[in-house]
C-alpha cells in the first residue's frame, strides 16, 4: 500500500495543525501545516479580520496540492493541515494528488470560539469563524474522507482519525 496521503480540513479552531500533528505521528509520516504556506498577503488579510475570497486562496491551494503530490511523487507520505472548506478547493487539492483522502475536524460553533479565545499568537481573529462556518462545504458521499469530532480529548480524535484514514484507504 502506497504511503497516506492526508489533508486535515476544518474551520479555524477545529484542531487541524494538532490533530494533523499527532495523525502524522502516528502513521510515521511528514507533517505540514498549510498556514505555513499562505503567501504573506493571505496572512496580512486575515489578521487583519478580512477574510480571504478565492482569488487570494485558489493560488495557496495550488500550492497544498503540490506538496502532496511531491510526496506522492517521492513514495513519501504526507498529512497537511488545511482548511479546504469547499468542494471546489478539495477537487484542486485532489487535482494534484488524486489519492489524498480528506479528514474533516468537526464540532460546534461554541466549542470552536472557545478554543479560538484559548489559543494565543495565531493570526485567525474570533471574528472571521462565522464566514469560516458560512463557507464551510462538509465532505461529500463521493469524496475519500471521514469526518471526526472535536469533542473528545485530542489523543481521541487523533486515534478516531487513524481509524477513518484506515477505513477509506
Amino acid at each position: 500500500m502506497k504511503p497516506p496521503l492526508i489533508v486535515v480540513m476544518g474551520v479555524t479552531g477545529s484542531g487541524k495543525s494538532a490533530v494533523g500533528a499527532g495523525l502524522a505521528e502516528a502513521l510515521d509520516v511528514r507533517f505540514v501545516d498549510a498556514d505555513a504556506l499562505h503567501p504573506p498577503a493571505n496572512v496580512d488579510k486575515m489578521a487583519s479580520g478580512t477574510p480571504l475570497d478565492d482569488d487570494d486562496r485558489m493560488p495557496w491551494l495550488a500550492i497544498v496540492g503540490e506538496h502532496l503530490a511531491e510526496a506522492a511523487a517521492a513514495g513519501e507520505g504526507l498529512v497537511m493541515a488545511c482548511s479546504a472548506l469547499r468542494r471546489r478547493y478539495r477537487d484542486l487539492i485532489r487535482s494534484h494528488a488524486p489519492e489524498t483522502v480528506f479528514v474533516h475536524l468537526a464540532g460546534s460553533r461554541d466549542v470552536l470560539e472557545s478554543r479560538m479565545r484559548g489559543r494565543a499568537g495565531h493570526f485567525m481573529p474570533v471574528g472571521l469563524l462565522d464566514s469560516q462556518l458560512d463557507t464551510l462545504e462538509p465532505l461529500d458521499p463521493d469524496e475519500a474522507g471521514e469526518t471526526v469530532s472535536i469533542v473528545p480529548p485530542l489523543e481521541e480524535v487523533v486515534a478516531a482519525a487513524v481509524e477513518g484514514v484506515a477505513s477509506v484507504r
